[in-house]
């Protein structure tokens, strides 16, 4: 088989959450532990940082491994889902996985796919952990898939656990509270090992201190030590339309770092700096010790670096066009503040979501100022457009559904004017569609 035909195959024997939902997503670490062992277990092969959270886990992610990378280090990269292309998921300084590893891979281990009949993501995972310790990366930054104690990830034991911002998502698999959430990607904390928790949220620290001393862990909330504010010395993107912020850094209150560029404009990237800044200190001492200039040269050449894509990316100007991938009540109320700060004429939101989402809450958060353009992604989990329409219309947003992103995008570009914004989300999987985002330098 070519590539092409040996995703093809994958997508068809292996059952995968991203394109059908809960029916691709096994619970427990069997599956992975079987293959891991199958393959002389690669996980104890490499050093890790282990990162889970409901919102900015990827974009923690992709900063860690930047930074670690400018220091001088061979780091692999795990995340998932991938926007375009099977290959971003797994990286090592940055390069996507050759497409001919893939198949010579799967050509190898099909014998261990019949016997054992693993999920996507647990093949995933397998051939990740196999390729950084073939590369013998110096440290591997893993994305966990959704959760965290059940996630197939889990098998590692990291140098550092981060854990993100805690909020609603896959209530169905993970819990309907906020602290039933945070158990399960409190799951990741391993006995001994330095957890960093990113964001201090009431509502669900006693989980985290509670796992924490159970496993005897250092816990440590890094925004009660870090904080990043928008550097007074330039102008805030929001307001310019930059692909880039400018920040102040303090630590306990003092100054620490000033004018730090960060290649990413989102205000929510604030929100993941502190736990990111606090996951290298914790690294320092571990034999992973990070310069300054490592520091800002990462933080600011994030994308390049490491291929990050669909975080307030800003695809166009005039009218000025931008995409984000948030998907549930927190990603999406900070990516609507945001919006909201920034100057224009007219709203016009490009909008798809999947069928397992909660979508009226979704709906109730959006402005009923804005002109909709209701879409679906290529994939099966996608809520149907016309659907979509009729859910939005029926609180009061104004709109009409258009089917393929690509036609929705071009509706909503042809018709705004230059002072206009056009905002495409709602999905990664929307997302994942729009052609000018892999035109992004």
């Amino acid at each position: 088989m070519n590539y092409s035909e040996t995703l093809a195959w994958l997508y068809a024997q292996l059952p995968m959450y991203q394109r059908v939902g809960a029916a691709g997503f096994k619970k427990g670490l069997g599956n992975t532990e079987a293959l891991a062992e199958a393959l002389g277990h690669p996980e104890r092969r490499f050093r890790s940082v282990h990162v889970a959270g409901t919102n900015g886990k990827g974009s923690s992610s992709h900063m860690l491994a930047a930074v670690l990378q400018s220091a001088g280090y061979k780091v692999g990269l795990y995340t998932s889902p991938h926007l375009r292309e099977f290959t971003e998921r797994i990286r090592v300084n940055g390069q996507e996985l050759a497409p001919d590893y893939l198949v010579r891979w799967v050509a190898e281990h099909r014998d261990l796919f019949d016997t054992i009949q693993p999920s996507f993501f647990e093949m995933c995972v397998a051939l990740a952990f196999d390729y950084f310790a073939a590369e013998q990366v110096d440290v591997a930054v893993v994305e966990v898939g959704l959760g965290g104690r059940l996630d197939s990830t889990n098998i590692i034991t990291p140098l550092v656990s981060l854990i993100t911002n805690i909020s609603y998502d896959h209530q169905a698999m993970l819990g309907d509270t906020l602290p039933e959430i945070a158990g399960e990607k409190a799951g990741i904390i391993k006995p001994g090992v330095q957890v960093v928790v990113s964001q201090s949220q009431p509502e669900v620290a006693d989980v985290f201190k509670a796992k924490a001393q159970q496993q005897g862990s250092p816990l440590w909330f890094a925004d009660q030590t870090w904080e990043a504010r928008l550097a007074a010395s330039q102008p805030d993107p929001a307001l310019t339309g930059a692909a880039s912020q400018v920040v102040d850094i303090t630590r306990e209150y003092r100054p620490w770092l000033r004018d730090v560029t960060l290649g990413l404009p989102g205000d929510y990237q604030r929100l993941n700096l502190p736990g990111v800044l606090a996951v290298l200190e914790a690294l320092g001492p571990l034999g992973l010790p990070v310069p300054e200039a490592a520091l800002r040269q990462g933080l600011a050449e994030v994308t390049r670096l490491t291929g990050l894509r669909g975080r307030w990316s800003v695809l166009g100007h005039r009218p000025l066009v931008v995409a984000d991938t948030a998907h549930n009540e927190g990603g999406l109320r900070l990516v609507l503040a945001q919006l909201a700060r920034v100057p224009h004429r007219a709203l016009h939101l490009v909008l798809g979501t999947v069928n397992d989402k909660d979508v009226g809450t979704v709906l109730a958060l959006l402005p009923q100022t804005a002109t909709y353009y209701f879409c679906q992604a290529d994939i099966p989990r996608a809520l149907p457009a016309d659907e979509l329409a009729a859910r939005a219309a029926a609180v009061g947003l104004v709109g009409r559904a258009y089917g393929p992103v690509a036609a929705a995008v071009a509706a909503a570009r042809a018709a705004a004017g230059p002072e206009d914004l056009v905002f495409i989300g709602g999905s990664t999987f929307v997302v994942a569609e729009v052609a000018e985002l892999y035109e992004t330098p």
